[in-house]
């Protein structure tokens, strides 16, 4: 059974003060329905992402979607949470509600509130995402994590701090066409690359910029079956969707590759009986840049320690064989955990229903989203097309 993206909604990304949990989830779902053309009564289920993992007191996240209508009562609602990767199983877990015939309407919405916390608070809540029995006395918590990463890659594969700072420049220069992005600023390729007051290492050799912010906001998806999609004024298709889950020690696996991410790619890709040229575009999670980097190499672009090339040759930029990132990725538009599925996907079919204005690939028909969680632990791919009339 095809199911359809048909609505969307989703807030600004960044420091939204005055602003909880219960406030975004409700503005991005009316804003959904609203787009879907939907009323709350006709939704079926509910599935809300949101790790939170103590940087909210609210809990119980998934009641809370009762407080956008009335008419949402008595209705199924369940939240799920898989580290970064929340918000792309929320989606995965409502398209398998619609796949077993339960219902023909679903809403996801994924949310976060991060900026109210401490940030010590905030990074080992972040940190709950790795192995703490071994990687818990990694210094700088998350962002440690992939300091780590990057060092064993460097070892490997030679210093690429040039690459990631090309890498967060470009993303930097996409958020600024991005009206949800929280960082809207073209620093440049000199700032990202040099350590300074403003941009000063955080871990490893990963300055600020090589890192995605504390970020609050939320999005949110109306999904429905064939039939019900019918009359909808645009319809997003799923052509493919996996899930692969890879060991949480990174102990276990060789942190140069990402291998859940590259059997998540050649499945979906199977799956969709396409090649990785045909896509028009792809919003990878770029959390940190060297996992953009990595993943360049995971999704086949380049072999593997030859993701330099894709950045060096433009193959990535708006303009380029590939464009990753048009919306500016984790890096620019922001991070909040729960939501940044949701938000990818959001950014996506905006993309092929040609209504992303200042950041629209031309004639974008195929587009690609991976979500991750944790050190490439959970991996989340969707292939999205444009069902034309």
């Amino acid at each position: 059974m095809q199911s359809y993206m048909i609505g969307w909604g989703h807030t600004p990304l960044g420091r939204l003060n005055g602003q909880d949990s219960e406030d975004l989830l409700v503005a991005a779902t009316r804003e959904a329905l609203d787009d879907a053309g939907v009323s709350a009564g006709e939704i079926d289920a509910i599935f809300v992402g949101h790790f939170n993992n103590g940087m909210s007191a609210q809990d119980f996240t998934a009641s809370l979607a009762l407080q956008a209508d009335e008419a949402f009562r008595f209705k199924p609602a369940t939240r799920l949470e898989n580290a970064c990767a929340t918000g792309s199983a929320a989606i995965h877990a409502g398209l398998d509600f619609l796949a077993a015939g339960r219902g023909r309407r679903v809403l996801v919405v994924g949310v976060e509130k991060m900026t109210d916390s401490p940030a010590p608070q905030v990074a080992d809540s972040l940190l709950a995402a790795s192995y703490r029995r071994e990687e818990s006395g990694i210094q700088g918590g998350f962002v440690g994590v992939f300091a780590h990463i990057a060092d064993q890659y460097f070892g490997r594969f030679g210093d690429q701090r040039e690459i990631l700072a090309r890498i967060a420049a470009k993303n930097h220069q996409n958020g600024v066409d991005n009206p949800y992005a929280q960082l809207r600023k073209d620093l440049g390729f000199e700032f990202c690359n040099t350590v300074s007051d403003n941009n000063p290492l955080v871990a490893g050799a990963l300055r600020r910029t090589d890192c995605s912010p504390i970020s609050d906001g939320a999005a949110a998806v109306v999904l429905v079956t064939d039939d019900a999609a019918r009359d909808a004024r645009r319809r997003i298709g799923f052509r493919s969707r996996v899930q692969v889950n890879d060991f949480l020690p990174m102990s276990r696996r060789d942190m140069t590759r990402f291998e859940g991410a590259e059997r998540a790619w050649a499945t979906g890709l199977n799956e969709a009986g396409l090649t990785l040229e045909e896509l028009d575009l792809v919003e990878t999670h770029d959390c940190f840049t060297i996992a953009e980097l990595i993943q360049y190499e995971s999704m086949g672009l380049t072999p593997r320690g030859e993701g330099y090339r894709a950045v060096l040759e433009g193959w990535t930029r708006k303009d380029g064989r590939l464009p990753v990132n048009p919306s500016g990725g984790l890096k620019a538009k922001g991070h909040p955990v729960g939501a940044t599925g949701v938000s990818m996907h959001v950014m996506a079919a905006k993309q092929l229903a040609g209504e992303a204005d200042g950041m629209q690939i031309p004639g974008a028909g195929l587009a690609a989203v991976f979500n991750m969680g944790g050190s490439a632990v959970s991996n989340y791919l969707s292939i999205l097309e444009l069902e034309r009339a």
